[in-house]
């Protein structure tokens, strides 16, 4: 399975601070739930990630 493999699953996303001071991606699927803990400096690395995908699919999208 890669990144453009597309597949038939429905999955809950929530992001939000934690109280330990860390940015937690919580992803649910069925019974699996996926916490996953990041430093502050992660989780801005990984939004510049995600802005820069997205910018990259609107130009695919055009």
């Amino acid at each position: 399975m890669g990144i453009n493999t597309e597949k038939n699953i429905e999955a809950n996303l929530q992001i939000g601070p934690t109280d330990q001071g860390m940015v937690r991606i919580f992803v649910t699927a069925g019974d699996a739930e996926i916490p996953m803990d990041f430093e502050i400096d992660e989780a801005n690395d990984i939004a510049e990630e995600i802005m820069a995908a997205a910018r990259a699919a609107a130009a695919v999208a055009k």
